[in-house]
């Protein structure tokens, strides 16, 4: 086992396409890091230059003590689990789990004796003797792992290994990955571009976007404490709400958003001190779902006016799609909503730009005008030209 270190990565490639940043990032000894982004954000690229499949265009990568910018993947140490699973059809489970072993030129003994102890781990026992084409979808992904961990790398690398899962698959894969990786303790780096996947598995969570590291930390950090707005925006299910609002300062500090305004209490400006320098000037407004309810469950809280555009029934909750009055942030880009119609006269032809999520047993009709009560001192508070928090 060994700790992995991007020191300042380049990855330019010959047409001139530049994948990876400077990437800087230290992974320790026996860390499980979580790489997620949104497609083409530099990821899996980063994730092939440590596997030695991509050449590295400027920087040092380390794993453990060795600089591996030039070691063929073999010399690396590192045992790769795929997308596609890449199984040899033709060879059984016993055979598949074994082939690495075979290419070391390990003992008949020490072979069997690893591929019964990774066949044991991963419950594949009674179907070592089977070929690929007679096991499930979530069965073959085990094959994959355990080809990987017999061999006994010093850092596993998973680029994406359940998107070819169905969802329940997805879900019980996930806790085999982090148990499996808990129990050997071995250094992992694992691409998602699901960040339901980065925030259950991970012990810390790297996110990129176009080539460049946004923030690295623990799952829960991220969450609580976005280093920016695309940050913010990309972590949570559902995605936090980015709304343009206007800040007045007058005394107290005050943004309004969706027709309302709404007094800043301490203790987000707490959080966000730097939101009183914003006097007359507009920001981005981040509110989670989770911190919108239903007005007459937090009677305490100021509401605004919110038409229901579409209920999604989950059975313990409903999320719910509203739209309000105002300008909403979605890939960086500001998207006017038309005005609200009088309740009563339809739905205007716009997309919704607020969701929340309400208890299972809230009643809304679709076009409906309700009052939705929001926590402001749980909003997060973005500059509207970089996008770095107001902190």
């Amino acid at each position: 086992m060994a700790d992995v270190v991007f020191n300042e990565i380049e990855k330019i490639y010959d047409n001139g396409f530049h994948a990876v940043h400077q990437l800087s990032l230290d992974i320790s000894d026996g860390e499980f890091l979580v790489l997620v982004g949104p497609s083409g954000c530099g990821k899996t690229t980063a994730l092939r230059m440590v596997a030695g499949l991509e050449e590295i265009s400027g920087g040092e990568l380390y794993i453990g003590d060795r600089v591996v910018n030039t070691l063929t993947p073999k010399e690396r140490d590192v045992a790769m689990v795929f997308q596609n699973y890449a199984l040899y059809p033709h060879l059984s489970v016993y055979e598949n789990i074994a082939f690495g072993l075979r290419l070391r030129k390990e003992s008949k003994d020490e072979i069997h004796r690893r591929v019964t102890w990774a066949a044991r781990l991963l419950d594949l026992t009674p179907y070592l003797d089977r070929k690929p084409k007679q096991l499930s979808g979530g069965q073959r992904q085990r094959v994959a792992m355990g080809r990987a961990i017999v061999r006994q790398p010093q850092v596993f690398l998973m680029d994406e290994p359940l998107s070819n899962l169905d969802a329940k698959l997805r879900v019980q894969m996930r806790a085999d990955i982090a148990k499996l990786q808990h129990d050997l303790g071995t250094t992992t780096i694992y691409v998602t571009h699901d960040q339901v996947e980065a925030m259950t598995m991970g012990d810390r969570v790297a996110v990129m976007r176009d080539g460049v590291l946004q923030q690295v930390g623990a799952p829960q950090q991220l969450y609580d404490m976005p280093a920016n707005q695309f940050v913010a925006g990309f972590i949570g299910t559902p995605p936090m709400n980015l709304l343009e609002a206007s800040v007045t300062v007058n005394g107290g500090v005050s943004v309004s958003f969706g027709g309302e305004t709404f007094a800043v209490p301490d203790e987000a400006l707490a959080s966000y001190p730097k939101l009183r320098s914003y006097d007359g000037r507009t920001i981005v407004a981040g509110i989670r779902s989770q911190d919108l309810h239903p007005a007459a469950e937090r009677p305490a809280l100021q509401t605004l006016d919110a038409q229901v555009e579409l209920v999604e029934a989950l059975g313990g909750e409903s999320v719910v799609y509203f739209r309000i009055d105002a300008f909403a942030i979605r890939e960086g880009q500001h998207e006017e909503v038309a005005e609200l119609p009088a309740s009563g006269e339809g739905i205007v032809s716009s997309r919704p730009n607020l969701v929340a999520e309400f208890p299972a047993h809230t009643t809304l009709r679709l076009t409906e005008h309700v009052p939705v009560a929001v926590d402001v001192a749980r909003m997060h508070f973005f500059d509207g030209d970089t996008g770095d928090p107001l902190r």
